[in-house]
């Protein structure tokens, strides 16, 4: 009878650590299969964004600012990423490029891409001389540009559609599509890039939106939002930061149509597996929307 109560135990046990599997974990073993995933990194006040596709090409978009170019670097490499196949800076300012250089500095680089906008901060020239030691070509990108993210992955470039000298308004604006589903990446893109790309007549229309600008009031403006008509939204954004981000405005407008909302600064890192017909995570979204 004990011997039989001790085998149970023992079973039961086995169980419950397979239960407890830990999330970082999980995103490896899900990793060998045939699906796309994308991490929302948390880099507190800025963005970063890793795809991997089904053929184990890479994507980065961003590196958060200076302080957070070693926990880019870190979290690739728990992932045993040796190169990174496509670098995206999506904008000039510091939250989104400053961690680049660290990043530069410690992979192997395909193509690197940021707009035609340059600026005189040391955090900018800090990026073009990591570049230039790696004799890394920077591509100038614009909206009508397309890519691939291996043989998948298909990657359209909607924003910006013209030159302008705001940062933010520089922003790139990514759409990649893996078979039926598709994530929009905006970075601190504002509503009048969203009004460019809805005059210009693209298919905005995305499963998952990363909300432009930290969830800022000068982005995602209804219109726009009712052309991605996306699944779900992503912020990333520092707990309580001086800004204020997410703004009143935009989460009322996300609960106004009912999107469920993933967020950096209440659920840290966030990773959405895509195997072209489905999405999921093993976190769940947020049900009460709160600043």
């Amino acid at each position: 009878m004990k011997r039989t109560l001790l085998i149970i135990l023992i079973m039961l046990s086995i169980i419950l650590c397979a239960c407890t599997q830990t999330n970082e974990e999980s995103i490896n073993c899900s990793l060998s299969d045939n699906s796309l995933s994308v991490h929302f990194i948390d880099v507190a006040q800025g963005d970063s964004t890793l795809l991997i596709s089904p053929d184990n090409k890479t994507m980065l978009i961003d590196a958060g600012d200076n302080s957070h170019g070693k926990k880019v670097v870190n979290y690739l490499n728990k992932l045993n990423i040796k190169k990174i196949d496509i670098l995206i800076g999506t904008h000039p300012d510091a939250d989104h490029i400053g961690g680049l250089d660290y990043v530069i500095n410690h992979f192997d680089i395909g193509l690197f891409c940021m707009p035609n906008k340059a600026h005189n901060t040391n955090t900018f020239k800090d990026v073009l001389s990591a570049a230039k030691n790696k004799n890394l070509k920077i591509h100038k990108t614009k909206s009508g540009m397309n890519f691939s993210l291996g043989k998948f992955i298909k990657c359209n470039v909607l924003s910006p559609t013209k030159n302008y000298d705001n940062n933010n308004l520089c922003s790139l604006v990514i759409k990649s599509t893996y078979k039926n589903k598709s994530f929009l990446f905006t970075g601190d893109a504002e509503f009048q890039n969203e009004q460019d790309m809805i005059k210009s007549n693209y298919n905005l229309e995305s499963d998952i939106l990363k909300v432009g600008h930290h969830g800022s009031s000068s982005s995602t403006s209804e219109n726009f939002l009712l052309k991605v008509k996306p699944d779900i939204a992503v912020i990333s954004c520092k707990c309580n930061n001086k800004y204020h981000h997410p703004s009143e405005k935009t989460l009322a407008l996300l609960r106004k149509y009912n999107i469920p909302l993933y967020r950096t600064d209440k659920q840290g890192d966030i990773v959405l597996f895509c195997d072209g017909y489905k999405i999921f995570s093993y976190k769940k979204p947020l049900t009460i929307y709160r600043r």
